[in-house]
């Protein structure tokens, strides 16, 4: 037998299926978030949760919630490690030079 497939947001859920993600999840569900794309540009984040018979999607919010801020994070975290990395860099050249002076 299949298991039945359900969608629901955070807010709808019970207190049944709240207490499985609390078991499947005692450190908080963050760093398990997927993102489920709709079609049109379109998409969600949602978690999981799976009981013997059906298999649960939670719908959750987070930060960023468009493609376009999805793009423009991307972008500014790309170019906060190249900042980082060259600064890096730059910092060694001039210790560097500041003790070839000695």
């Amino acid at each position: 037998m299949e298991k039945k497939r359900i969608i629901k947001s955070m807010e709808n859920i019970g207190d049944d299926v709240l207490q499985m993600i609390k078991k499947k999840y005692p450190d908080g569900w963050s760093n398990h978030v997927i993102r489920v794309n709709k079609g049109n540009n379109e998409f969600f984040h949602a978690i999981t949760v799976d009981t013997e018979d059906t298999s649960y999607m939670i719908k959750v919010n987070v930060k960023v919630d468009s493609i376009e801020d999805l793009e423009k994070f991307a972008k500014e975290d790309e170019f906060d490690h190249d900042s980082e990395e060259s600064n890096i860099e730059e910092a060694a050249e001039v210790s560097d030079s500041d003790s070839s002076d000695e």
